[in-house]
């Protein structure tokens, strides 16, 4: 009798301790954190996940954007805002629009979600075309990689699959705030 308690007991400390150690495992899309910092002297708005720093934006151009928006301030507040889109579940994808009459891009749940100013990434040069500066400022080796953005409509880059594929960097400096 004692020894079917004491087996009964072992066996829903084992299933117990299986489902607890199965459920407590962290998923990989949890661990991603965002952040700026520079790759050969040029700011870059990057993800850190589990295979290491996933280069996202290369910030080429300070001639724009008037002060205080340089390239490293861009660099840091859009690191900023994918971070905050990635907390709130809407970083699935990467869009681009129009908000206010500017071209956008933006962090979407869905590959056809509009823009908002609560998913905005940020905004591009006046009468740009939002696909093609996406294009040219994202990662190219992400891109060459099979994350080309539509030709023919909203552009649409699915973040977990272009984390997850593109080549990492070692060499990146952080910035400080």
């Amino acid at each position: 009798m004692k020894i079917k308690i004491l087996t009964g007991l072992l066996t829903g400390l084992v299933v117990a301790a299986s489902t607890t150690a199965l459920f407590s495992q962290p998923s990989r899309a949890g661990n991603n954190s965002f952040f700026c910092a520079t790759l050969n002297r040029q700011p870059v708005t990057f993800a850190r996940n589990s295979r290491g720093n996933v280069p996202l934006v290369r910030w080429t151009s300070n001639s724009y954007f008037p002060p205080p928006w340089t390239a490293q301030r861009r660099c840091q507040e859009v690191g900023r805002r994918f971070q905050r889109n990635y907390d709130n579940g809407t970083l699935k994808y990467i869009n681009t629009g129009t908000l206010n009459g500017e071209p956008v891009v933006c962090a979407a749940v869905n590959k056809d979600d509009a823009c908002t100013n609560r998913t905005l990434l940020f905004t591009l040069k006046r009468g740009s075309d939002a696909d093609a500066t996406l294009k040219r400022l994202m990662d190219r080796r992400g891109l060459a990689s099979g994350y080309v953005l539509s030709e023919t409509g909203p552009g649409s880059v699915d973040v977990e699959r272009y984390l997850e594929d593109t080549p990492v960097e070692e060499n990146v400096s952080p910035i400080s705030p």
